[in-house]
């Protein structure tokens, strides 16, 4: 993973929870690739096919609420989405995030500014997000956490620890 990530938004509401996610019927597969398939179908067929534009989702607050289901992020990592920036994201799937691979930051000024299409970086060792309208810092991420994000996600993280 690259500390520095550019990539165009596909912008969402609040409390976009993880049924939304990837829907409980789904919950069979356990693949990233199988589970993207299905990632955000509830909101229509169109939907996840739609989402293939775009490498970054932008939400509003508590983004991952719902139940604790480790699929919301691995679904979201099928999609080859490169971040997820959000106002604020729900504590379990915070961390499910971060042991699936998938960088998430939140910077609720940046929010804001974004619209759906728009270009935006995402430094993630400086903790700056910079957008057409400007550029929104946020608490730069930690080395341990770069490290596991870098590795794929936790699992990889351990193996590759444990290997050396």
């Amino acid at each position: 993973m690259e500390k520095t990530i550019v990539g165009k938004v596909f912008k969402m509401g609040d409390n976009i929870n993880t049924d939304v996610i990837i829907p409980g019927k789904y919950l069979i597969y356990t693949e990233p690739a199988e589970l993207a398939k299905y990632a955000f179908s509830v909101m229509g067929p169109e939907y996840t096919e739609r989402l293939k534009q775009f490498d970054i989702i932008v939400a509003g607050e508590n983004f991952g609420c719902g139940s604790a289901r480790e699929q919301g992020a691995t679904a979201i990592k099928g999609l080859k989405m490169k971040a997820v920036l959000a106002r604020s994201f729900a504590r379990i799937f915070y961390r499910n995030a971060i042991n699936a691979g998938v960088p998430i930051v939140e910077c609720p000024e940046a929010v804001d500014a974004v619209e759906e299409g728009d270009e935006i970086s995402i430094n993630f060792a400086e903790g700056k997000v910079k957008t057409p309208k400007g550029e929104f810092s946020f608490p730069p991420m930690p080395e341990s956490i770069f490290e596991i994000l870098e590795a794929g996600g936790l699992a990889e993280h351990l193996k590759a620890t444990l290997n050396k």
